[in-house]
């Protein structure tokens, strides 16, 4: 039976979890088959049975569920209070607000039923050291709109262009412009989509509504590429940029030496429980949008990665602009969708497509990318262990494995 006393000590020598606390003030019900417990969130934590008046939202799953949630690594689909929720597995009901406001606060919280996780070492940096990734600005007009575009850049041979996820922003490569290994073959090419990370959005845009759509992501990244004049470059995107790599290279696959969907699929699964979505939690003023869209991603990431890896990805959405990923989104969900036959003049032969999906991805799930590859005729798949929907940011190192031979194939 799960212990939800536990909760009690989830805020000790934690004072950023005690900020949170103090700022939530409110009671949950937790219903464990049927049988209520009441978590009261103030200044502390306070657990007790049965079921309170003023409950803000309950929790509701069956005993067996709580159980796996509460393993140190538990099984997909069980990661997180999300991940649960999407999967079918916790009913939430309530005030929908308030559930959506505390994401990465209850996250963060219901953790403290897992066995204590051993502590991580930090390495010393040592001598400080310049990275050789350069960053700079590139000016461009596109679609009769003049941009300023930033991108990193590091190492030589093959251009590797670089497409982030929704809503984030370059910084998910950072260890691949810093992998020798990979920028001694290549040169690796990171670019913030407009509205995104240090790319500004173009001058009116107080006045526009921001969507993005199968047309303006191609047209940027072929805007982008041409610019730096890339000759053959290898395209590799991940979540959305797993989707763009698709129109790329049914567009453009003349153009393209290899793509690489990193979390590829036809479409994106939206879960069991789309409320937080339908309801505008990522947009409202009485709500931090930033916040809520990496509470929302959180259950995406696997609970193998590294702490500090899985919080700095979560970092880059906690950054993002106001309702930039609800814009994402529009593209992933509705409009870049690709059950509709265009993917049958997709040629793997003229653009060879290689597909990586971490096993903890519950929207574009290892199931998904096995239908695309075989619908494809994808030059390889493979599924990646101890990975989500992050693979670059969330474990570098883990990542970086089954990436290798992917290269080295393309480079031949």
């Amino acid at each position: 039976m799960t212990d939800f006393k536990r909760l009690t000590s989830a805020l000790d020598g934690n004072p950023a979890l005690q900020r949170r606390a103090a700022l939530a003030s409110l009671s949950i019900k937790v219903l464990c088959d049927g049988e209520a417990t009441t978590v009261k969130v103030g200044g502390r934590v306070e657990v007790g049975p049965g079921a309170v008046s003023d409950a803000a939202f309950s929790l509701a799953t069956t005993a067996a569920n709580w159980a796996e949630f509460a393993k140190p690594v538990p099984a997909v689909g069980f990661q997180s209070l999300v991940g649960m929720q999407r999967m079918g597995h916790l009913k939430v009901s309530g005030d929908m607000v308030a559930y959506g406001r505390n994401l990465i606060f209850l996250e963060q919280l219901f953790a403290a039923l897992r066995p204590d996780a051993p502590a991580e070492t930090v390495a010393p940096v040592g001598e400080p050291m310049i990275e050789p990734a350069i960053g700079r600005y590139l000016r461009l007009d596109l679609n009769g709109q003049p941009h300023r575009i930033y991108f990193e850049e590091a190492g030589e041979g093959i251009p590797l262009v670089c497409l982030h996820t929704a809503g984030a922003d370059g910084r998910q490569y950072r260890a691949l412009l810093n992998d020798d290994e990979i920028t001694e073959r290549f040169r690796v090419i990171v670019f913030d989509l407009p509205w995104h990370g240090k790319s500004s959005p173009p001058q009116g845009f107080e006045r526009e509504a921001y969507k993005l759509t199968t047309d303006l992501y191609v047209d940027t990244v072929m805007a982008v590429c041409r610019a730096l004049k890339l000759e053959r470059p290898v395209v590799m995107g991940c979540s959305i940029g797993g989707r763009a790599v698709l129109h790329l290279a049914l567009r453009h696959g003349d153009y393209f030496r290899a793509a690489i969907g990193l979390q590829s699929a036809t479409h994106a699964e939206a879960g069991a429980d789309t409320r937080l979505r339908d309801l505008g939690v990522l947009f409202r003023p009485d709500v931090h949008g930033q916040e809520a869209a990496a509470g929302s991603v959180a259950c995406l990431i696997s609970p193998t990665s590294p702490n500090a890896e899985k919080w700095e990805t979560l970092w880059h959405y906690m950054q993002g602009g106001p309702a930039v990923f609800m814009g994402d989104l529009h593209y992933y969900f509705a409009e870049g969708d690709l059950r509709n036959g265009l993917l049958d003049g997709l040629d793997t032969k003229k653009c060879p497509l290689h597909l990586l999906t971490g096993e903890y991805d519950l929207s574009a799930t290892p199931e998904l990318t096995a239908e695309l590859a075989k619908l494809v005729n994808a030059t390889s798949f493979q599924v990646m262990e101890g990975l989500g929907h992050f693979p670059m940011s969330e474990n570098p190192q883990q990542f970086r494995r089954y990436l290798l031979p992917v290269l080295g194939r393309i480079a031949g």
